[in-house]
């Protein structure tokens, strides 16, 4: 079996890991992206859109906050003209714009901020224009309604339609507007966004496949974006992820794993830390000890992980491995408590390349380490059984090329994310705000 065809992967259940990730950037709704997602289904059908256009404008709502930071989430909850929009829109565009199979969704989600009445005088298609007015819709539509769902929606939708009408042609194209008008008389329409019903639509719609497998590279791109999106949590924890990832190939390979299983590791060690994103950001930049309550919130990073993960069909043992890289071998670690049987040599790998990044790396509460201070580390947690010792040797055997690489010095092991941001003239700007 070749490389290119090793995991069956679907697109649609990445786009919804994606979503789900970015979901957990702001904390405080965990939602959005698959309220807006569905918001734009029911608008694109109501106006007789193919299903092929039907899907798309899901699949476009569920990634249309791909850029977003967590200092830009509140903003975008409290303004309806924050002129600070266009950052997050360039970000998912650069993010998107050269991976061919999420290509199609970037000039849409560039100009999701950007008011109907701007959109026609830009060089862009009608069909992007549309779209990226429809999630602008979409988008302020859940917003307005989101401290409603679980209480009063019913009573709260009038005074929502009655916002949203008052921006039909200037900001809102007036038939997007109108095919909302129709389909919020139903109360369905309202009831099926709360948490309960929209996560349960959003898996029935993951189960439906888009017909997309990705090939290896193809999910191993993926997943770079998805830790880029991870490591921009903390900028303590800056090219973290894509650090490990490389490192976790570099002792893959050492260890005599195949090439395939060594791409693999390589895309487990991208996506390890997405349920980092679950901690709220003033514990992971604390500048001291953590409290046990805070130590409790941490340690629920892997399983968050695992939570992301585990419903990507065909992901398999990438997901086990991303998830384990806090467990022992002597049931010490956390928070699955594999036996030593279940704990394979992948797990293991990712396991000491994330607590061999880590080290080196600054954090709030300490400088990054040098070289013999990680191996005495790495010693002691491989003799207390936290770690697989055959891996701490290997680590050790190549430790220099394993600091190197861990700092992004080693010119064979160096991948940056500003290689998901080439340099290319951006579609014109127009985000900006009467």
């Amino acid at each position: 079996m070749s490389s290119q065809s090793a995991l069956n992967i679907d697109l649609r259940q990445m786009i919804i890991a994606i979503e789900t990730s970015v979901s957990l950037v702001g904390m405080n709704d965990t939602d959005h992206g698959k309220r807006v997602g569905y918001i734009a289904s029911q608008l694109a059908r109501q106006l007789g859109f193919s299903q092929q256009d039907i899907q798309f404008s899901f699949e476009l709502g569920l990634l249309h906050d791909c850029g977003v930071s967590t200092e830009q989430m509140s903003s975008l909850a409290n303004h309806f003209d924050w002129s600070g929009t266009h950052v997050h829109c360039d970000i998912g565009y650069r993010l998107l714009k050269d991976f061919e199979p999420l290509a199609k969704f970037a000039t849409p989600i560039f100009y999701h901020h950007t008011p109907w009445d701007q959109l026609g005088t830009l060089d862009i298609s009608a069909q992007d224009a549309g779209m990226a007015n429809l999630i602008s819709l979409s988008d302020r539509i859940d917003l307005l309604a989101s401290s409603h769902y679980q209480t009063d929606i019913l009573l709260a939708k009038k005074e929502i339609v009655h916002s949203i009408t008052n921006h039909a042609g200037g900001q809102f194209d007036p038939l997007l507007v109108n095919a909302f008008c129709e389909v919020e008389k139903s109360e369905a329409f309202w009831i099926a966004l709360k948490d309960r019903h929209i996560v349960r639509y959003t898996w029935d719609m993951g189960q439906i496949k888009s017909n997309r497998p990705l090939s290896l590279p193809q999910l191993r791109q993926l997943s770079l974006i998805m830790s880029y999106i991870a490591d921009q949590k903390s900028p303590f924890t800056a090219q973290h992820s894509v650090r490990v990832a490389d490192l976790a190939k570099y002792l893959a390979a050492a260890h005599g794993l195949s090439e395939e299983q060594c791409q693999k590791v390589e895309i487990a060690g991208l996506l390890h830390d997405l349920g980092k994103l679950h901690a709220p950001g003033n514990i992971l930049e604390k500048p001291g000890p953590l409290d046990d309550t805070e130590r409790f919130i941490m340690d629920q990073r892997s399983y968050e992980t695992y939570e992301i993960l585990r419903h990507i069909n065909g992901l398999g043992d990438v997901a086990l491995w991303a998830a384990y890289h806090y467990e022992g071998i002597n049931g010490a670690g956390y928070p699955f408590h594999p036996s030593e049987r279940d704990l394979s040599a992948e797990a293991g790998i990712i396991a000491v390349a994330d607590i061999f990044q880590a080290l080196v790396q600054d954090r709030p509460y300490r400088k990054g380490m040098p070289l013999h201070k990680v191996l005495n580390i790495l010693d002691e947690l491989a003799d207390n059984g936290k770690l697989q010792k055959d891996i701490v040797k290997l680590a050790k055997k190549f430790g220099t090329k394993c600091f190197e690489i861990s700092k992004g010095t080693d010119q064979d092991h160096s991948q940056n994310y500003s290689d998901l941001f080439s340099e290319v003239k951006l579609p014109q700007n127009a985000l900006t705000h009467p």
